[in-house]
């Protein structure tokens, strides 16, 4: 699910909304894709068994647990047509029958049971269809499904009513005229191992998640995956975020609270200093600066540029990636500093020289063109 983080300013607005009132369709959201975004629809089909799964057992749970971040869900998802009586539409196309629904109670939910599955360019749902499938919650193999996910509990069964957010007509990734949008599917949850929301964890398990989505968004960038390693990048600030913030505690308390911190801690790792986390939200900004250079926000990506300048002024990436967004929204003079700045950290680099001298001739055009005017006012 995309969510609105004040800090970065991040692309994607939230759309979630809960509703008392009769309507099919009861909860909607944003979400990500390699198409792209999409608007999400939710409406429950069951209530669910309230059970959740563990290596040994099922044991009861509230109403209110479903699975967090590093659950393990068996979960199935389906196409369906615009009437709930049609068949699956994958098997009705390779004319397969689905394999038969496994016994949650005894179905073993492990790390390494985890389905494998490359995400498709073309595709909105990133799990195998039709099939009994199971993620790790915080992966973002399939970040729709585990948005869904997020609000279920074991036995229960949802639809999900799916269209392709407009995104402007200069968008990276325009979709497509489609006569059969938007599209419905199913996802039913049959178990999950428990997880646990970011404020039940250690720094260290949060610093682990950091490094993980971190990774997701490198590669979804290098598959030109814009919009999901924007999303994977903006996850891992918001984990920095409160992470910072545990810092500033801990040098108010006294390094020796740090110590008894660092003792009982869970993991191996012990939890970043803050020169690492400075680092990490540095490299985060200017990750998601690049992001939104390519998916033509240069606004967005001037603004994270910049934070990245000020946590981390050698960052040369950062420094080249200001320049570029105030050449884009016409601040050359802004954009010329930028580029010194980075000559001053890689002089003669070629990108920085070339991008001066575009900037002077379009200051001479824009002088010219201004002098042409005036001249034709007084004459």
């Amino acid at each position: 699910m995309v969510n609105a983080v004040m800090e970065p300013d991040y692309p994607l607005e939230t759309l979630h909304t809960e509703s008392d009132h009769d309507s099919v369709y009861n909860t909607s959201w944003v979400s990500v894709c390699p198409r792209g975004l999409w608007k999400v629809q939710r409406r429950r089909l069951n209530n669910g068994s309230q059970q959740t799964a563990s290596d040994s057992d099922v044991t009861p749970i509230s109403s209110s647990n479903c699975p967090r971040l590093g659950s393990l869900c068996r979960v199935q998802v389906r196409l369906k047509a615009n009437n709930d009586e049609a068949e699956n539409v994958a098997c009705e196309k390779t004319g397969e029958k689905l394999p038969a629904q496994p016994d949650p109670f005894t179905a073993e939910l492990t790390e390494s049971g985890t389905t494998p599955f490359v995400r498709c360019k073309d595709s909105v749902l990133q799990v195998p269809l039709g099939d009994w499938t199971t993620l790790r919650l915080g992966d973002g193999q399939c970040d729709i499904t585990e948005a869904c996910l997020e609000g279920m509990r074991a036995g229960e069964k949802c639809e999900i009513q799916l269209s392709p957010l407009e995104t402007g007509p200069d968008a990276a990734v325009p979709h497509p005229s489609d006569e059969s949008l938007p599209f419905f599917a199913t996802v039913e949850l049959q178990a999950f191992t428990p997880g646990k929301e970011s404020w039940e964890m250690s720094p260290g398990e949060k610093w682990e998640w950091v490094k993980s989505h971190k990774d997701t968004g490198g590669v979804r960038f290098r598959s030109e995956d814009l919009w999901g390693a924007a999303d994977s990048y903006s996850k891992a600030m918001k984990l920095v975020i409160t992470l910072c913030n545990h810092i500033r505690d801990v040098a108010k308390k006294g390094w020796e609270y740090e110590a008894e911190e660092q003792r009982e801690a869970t993991l191996e790792t012990l939890y970043p200093s803050a020169e690492e986390l400075n680092k990490m939200k540095a490299d985060l900004h200017s990750n998601l600066s690049l992001c939104q250079l390519k998916l033509n926000q240069p606004e967005r990506a001037k603004a994270n540029a910049a934070k990245a300048t000020q946590l981390e002024p050698g960052c040369a990436k950062a420094w080249y990636r200001l320049g570029k967004a105030c050449q884009i929204v016409n601040e050359l003079e802004e954009a010329k500093q930028a580029f010194r700045k980075l000559l001053e950290l890689q002089p003669e680099m070629p990108a920085a020289l070339k991008a001066l001298k575009d900037i002077a001739s379009r200051e001479k055009a824009t002088n010219a063109q201004l002098g042409l005017r005036l001249s034709k006012m007084f004459s």
